[in-house]
């Protein structure tokens, strides 16, 4: 878990505002611009007296008229826990701004998307022979980032919202009932700004995140519409530039990942509410610290309101580590590893014999996983999860084991019910899972059948034993 998942301690950077922002390095542009250390912009350093300092940083004249229109907004927004409006907005403006390579966003043009559509469709069909799983994809679609961008907002406003709303109601709760009717427009107000903060630091990590992701599916879940199989021809350019391997196989190694990821999700219709529901449970989890502010409370002045900001800005809301956190992020991390580890397995076994450079490709993308890539990073920011390359091999080769013990039929079986998968448990010994006892499931799926049809007549059921039990009253005569 990352230690201060929702940013609450030091200080993002200044952005990359103005005259200030132009000398900047334009390297640093991924890190800096998601501002993700500090979502809300509290805590020492955060700019002294004034708590917009971080968030605006230097500015010339002609930048002022904009930044009070944007303090405005942040300050007049009445809407959820996320000001959605804002993270689409500032996600748009950073994927113009293009990545620290330089590489800037560009329409899809014909040719992309018949390729694209091509590796797609070729990469079901070679599917077919190594999962029992039919296609997923009822279409397919070559993306720009922005394009990205917009296609995926709504998932994220899924993942970010619970936890968003926690840590906004713990602002208020905290306080009080008689305290909470004199601070009540101050954390009116901080809720707005927190809302708009909120938006700002996720509309710039999705933006960052745009110009990394190959297609719908990178961190193991279901960001875009469902049956949707999506590249982003961009950046599958930039994955293979450096690799010396064809365009080609590139395209469709991460087309095969694409689809594998579409079939699991399309036809395991538990998955995604399993997964996107440990993430709400995680929220509901969050306890927040409040002895800074019980500390203040204790001795607030009702004629100063200005001590509950201050004490506001000294980052004294650390979420803390709790069971309910960390069984639901063990859960979460357990689903992800076995999603991603299916998906390696039967995307290498379909392209072992067709793509020259499969085991380079394979070894690549894992390598972007363990080293804590974008997307790891994101999440990790936004919701306190990181996964954890070692499961993600782990699961792969049980996956494998279990095809060679089982067939793909009895290995893609296992999804039939989250309780029939492996457990974080046996990940750390795969062999005792693959090769221990299958559960006979036959008489619990006879016992719920019965329970479905509703209670039975007497007529219908052990006719002859209830004839001879009460007289012949419910069976035929003898």
């Amino acid at each position: 878990m990352s230690d201060t998942p929702f940013g609450f301690g030091l200080p993002p950077e200044e952005p990359e505002n103005g005259d200030e922002g132009k000398k900047k390095d334009p390297t640093e542009g991924g890190q800096s611009a998601g501002g993700m250390g500090n979502p809300f912009g509290f805590g020492p350093g955060a700019g002294g007296d004034n708590p917009f300092a971080a968030m605006f940083g230097s500015m010339n004249p002609n930048d002022l008229g904009a930044a009070f229109q944007q303090l405005g907004q942040m300050l007049s927004y009445e809407g959820g826990p996320v000001n959605w409006d804002m993270a689409k907005q500032i996600a748009r403006q950073t994927v113009s701004q293009g990545t620290p390579d330089g590489t800037k966003d560009a329409s899809v043009g014909p040719s992309e998307r018949t390729s694209v559509d091509e590796a797609l469709r070729l990469a079901d069909l070679w599917l077919d022979s190594v999962t029992s799983m039919p296609s997923g994809s009822v279409s397919t679609v070559a993306w720009s980032r922005a394009e990205w961008v917009e296609a995926t907002l709504p998932a994220w406003q899924q993942l970010v919202d619970p936890v968003a709303e926690r840590v906004g109601l713990a602002m208020g709760d905290v306080l009080p009932e008689e305290m909470q009717a004199m601070a009540g427009p101050l954390i009116g107000m901080m809720r707005s700004m927190g809302g708009a903060m909120f938006g700002q630091q996720i509309g710039q990590a999705v933006g960052t995140l745009a110009g990394e992701v190959v297609g719908s599916t990178d961190i193991g879940l279901p960001l875009g519409p469902a049956g949707k199989a999506a590249l982003l021809p961009l950046n599958v350019e930039r994955f293979g530039k450096d690799l010396s391997v064809p365009q080609d196989e590139v395209r469709l190694y991460l087309a095969l990942r694409e689809a594998a990821h579409q079939r699991l999700f399309a036809h395991v219709p538990w998955l995604r509410s399993h997964l996107f529901g440990a993430v709400e449970a995680y929220a509901r989890g969050i306890k927040v610290d409040t002895s800074k502010l019980e500390d203040v409370v204790g001795q607030f002045d009702p004629s100063q309101p200005e001590q509950l900001q201050d004490a506001l800005q000294q980052g004294m809301f650390q979420p803390e580590d709790t069971p309910e956190q960390k069984a639901s992020l063990a859960r979460l991390e357990t689903a992800l590893a076995l999603v991603e580890g299916w998906v390696d397995a039967v995307v290498h076994e379909a392209a072992k014999s067709r793509l020259t450079s499969s085991d380079a490709l394979r070894e690549t993308m894992r390598r972007r996983r363990a080293s804590g890539g974008p997307a790891e990073q994101t999440f990790a920011t936004l919701i306190g999860l990181q996964l954890r390359p070692r499961r993600l091999r782990d699961a792969s080769r049980l996956w494998a084991s279990l095809t060679d013990a089982r067939g793909l039929e009895g290995r893609d079986a296992l999804w039939a019910h989250p309780d029939m998968l492996p457990t974080a448990h046996d990940l750390d010994d795969p062999d005792g899972f693959v090769h221990h006892e299958q559960a006979d499931f036959s008489e619990l799926d006879k016992m719920l059948g019965e329970a479905a049809k509703g209670p039975q007549k007497p007529s219908e059921s052990n006719e002859g034993d209830e004839g001879k039990e009460d007289g012949g009253k419910g069976g035929p005569e003898q």
